[in-house]
């Protein structure tokens, strides 16, 4: 099957090669690259342009003004002719060169809408330094109430779903991946499997916990996800995602 891969980009040229190396070098060859990118400044488009012609006729990119990432992710999301579709961000790359590949050979069962794995953050300065494990292992819908989602990084949907149950609300600053996630596991109830892999290498410093501002505003926008689709919970329940989480560093 062929797997479309999305990457928004604005000024990534720090950490772009990363990313886009580590799907050249992915075993599943079927696959359609969509670089969506804000307008960048810096050498990005020149670093794309470089790698265009190892990807022939499969690297596809614009280079256009935007209404944030998730209006550039939609973008991609919609000009995909891939059977499935993932987002790989900017600053993130894949953590082996069979990630594609276990993607692929999971949804060759026609009863699954969507797979999703685990990732690990490292710091940005030593990429050696593992600095938090996060596994997908225990989820189910029931605890989106509590702030837990899959990794987004790592979540594999068929395009048809986009299709049928529409794309990223653009009106949210954060958590537009924790709507969807709402939106297509809890009141659609897709079809998903767990896959025990780690699929994706992120850094860390997101915008989800760039400051006290930000981590105040996500959990606001969680919570307004979570009733927007008729699921019970509060800021209170919504935090104590923070709890677990103390249990994924590695110190």
């Amino acid at each position: 099957m062929k797997i479309s891969i999305i990457t928004t980009t604005y000024n990534s040229e720090r950490t772009l090669r990363d990313t886009i190396e580590s799907v050249l070098v992915q075993t599943h060859k079927d696959i359609d690259y969509w670089i969506i990118d804000g307008g960048s400044t810096d050498s990005t488009l020149s670093i794309i342009e470089e790698y265009a012609p190892e990807f022939g006729e499969r690297l596809h990119y614009i280079s256009e003004h935007d209404h944030g990432i998730y209006d550039a992710m939609n973008k991609g999301i919609k000009r995909a002719k891939g059977d499935i579709v993932g987002i790989l961000n900017s600053d993130d790359y894949f953590t082996s060169d069979d990630v594609l590949e276990t993607v692929n050979k999971a949804m060759t069962d026609s009863s699954i809408d969507a797979v999703y794995a685990d990732i690990h953050f490292i710091h940005p300065d030593h990429p050696d330094k593992v600095v938090r494990y996060y596994s997908s292992a225990m989820f189910s819908p029931f605890w989106l109430r509590f702030g837990f989602m899959p990794a987004h990084p790592s979540f594999y949907v068929r395009r048809s779903v986009y299709e049928r149950h529409g794309l990223f609300a653009t009106d949210y600053q954060i958590a537009a991946d924790y709507d969807l996630m709402v939106r297509l596991l809890w009141k659609e109830r897709l079809r998903t499997k767990y896959i025990k892999k780690d699929f994706v290498t992120m850094r860390t410093g997101g915008m989800s916990t760039k400051n006290l501002r930000n981590r105040i505003l996500i959990n606001s926008e969680d919570v307004r996800a979570c009733r927007k689709y008729g699921m019970y919970t509060n800021r209170i329940m919504i935090c104590f995602k923070y709890l677990y989480k103390i249990f994924e560093f590695k110190l």
